[in-house]
């Protein structure tokens, strides 16, 4: 198989500082893939090695079989690339036609490639006159991303393009550029911290941790199935509890716990989501008391102080619970696990 993109063995470091180290993966053409992770993880610099604004130190990059980086070296400009970044980086003084149509060759600059660039984005033909100041967020963003697509690129790199939008517009404007990018076909790389937008976004997500890149699966596999406990806390709310694992069952805190099976034996960690924690108030289930209720609307999530807590084992866990009575803290409830846990060796 051709892969649109192919990364192997890719270091980078600047000065003493080693930001990126032996990162390898592969992106099927079509497919939109999320890099998640913390500040200063490598995200960015591993979308700017791609995008051939920096050079790796050791390692190769191909973009459709073809190697660009490590053993040759393809500029950024003769790369099928395109790329938005967090700010949109638009001319200010320039119309968003001309910033629309600065990546066109002259005589493709026409009003009507324009207006067709800009319909892509779901922007009318009267916003090419406009400057960038005029423009919303989540416009400039759409114009940012026209400008990318006037090229016809290949591959699309967004880095975190939607993270200076408010909640409503971030989430508008993400659908729209997603239904664009999924429309013409092209490959997607989102560079993003969100976690959820990472998840919802993607057909794959690639969660990085110091430089490393710790798992790459499909959004459910990375939630589900997360390969150790510092990808499970970070790419969502996690319960973590310690265990010993015999069988396929779990004595932890929570009672006795199916566990999904991984080839863990012994003293463990196992991790729950906090949907796999059912709140009961019939005194079902191991019991505890409610010491905080953040209340979200359409859910609350609920600190319980477990009655197992033994100083060996965490007395408090964190559960979710949707569209029922509302509880206190002081609060008595039992509580049942749903599904099976993931056990982790210690």
């Amino acid at each position: 198989m051709t892969y649109a993109l192919e990364v192997d063995g890719l270091d980078k470091s600047f000065g003493a500082a080693a930001i990126l180290r032996h990162v390898a993966f592969a992106v099927e053409a079509g497919s939109t893939t999320a890099i998640v992770g913390p500040s200063g993880c490598g995200k960015t610099t591993l979308l700017r090695l791609i995008a051939g604004f920096e050079k790796p130190d050791a390692g190769t990059i191909a973009l459709a079989g073809r190697v660009v980086a490590g053993g040759g070296w393809t500029p950024a400009h003769r790369r099928s690339v395109g790329y938005v970044a967090q700010d949109g980086a638009l001319f200010p003084h320039a119309t968003v036609g001309a910033n629309v149509g600065f990546g066109l060759p002259r005589r493709a600059r026409t009003p009507a490639r324009i207006a067709e660039l800009l319909e892509m984005v779901s922007l009318d033909s009267s916003y090419a006159s406009r400057r960038p100041d005029q423009l919303s967020g989540g416009q400039q963003q759409r114009v940012a991303l026209a400008r990318a697509l006037a090229r016809e690129p290949e591959l699309m790199l967004l880095d975190e393009p939607f993270s200076a939008l408010d909640a409503g517009l971030r989430a508008n404007t993400r659908r729209i550029v997603a239904d664009v990018l999924a429309k013409a076909a092209i490959t997607t790389i989102l560079v993003t911290h969100d976690q959820p937008e990472a998840l919802s976004f993607a057909d794959r997500v690639a969660v990085m941790s110091a430089g490393r890149l710790a798992q790459i699966g499909t959004p459910r596999e990375i939630y589900s199935t997360p390969i150790d406990v510092p990808t499970a806390e970070f790419i969502g709310d996690a319960v973590v509890l310690s265990a010993h694992v015999d069988g396929g069952r779990a004595r932890c805190a929570l009672g006795d716990v199916a566990v999904a099976s991984n080839g863990v034996h012994g003293s463990a960690r196992v991790m729950l989501r906090p949907e796999q924690i059912e709140v009961t108030t019939d005194g079902a289930g191991v019991s505890g008391t409610v010491v905080d209720v953040d209340y979200l609307g359409s859910e609350m999530l609920l600190g319980i102080r477990l009655d197992t807590g033994d100083g060996e084992v965490p007395e408090r866990v964190t559960v979710r619970r949707f569209g029922a009575t509302a509880l206190t803290p002081g609060d008595r409830v039992g509580i049942r696990v749903l599904g099976k846990a993931v056990a982790y060796d210690l």
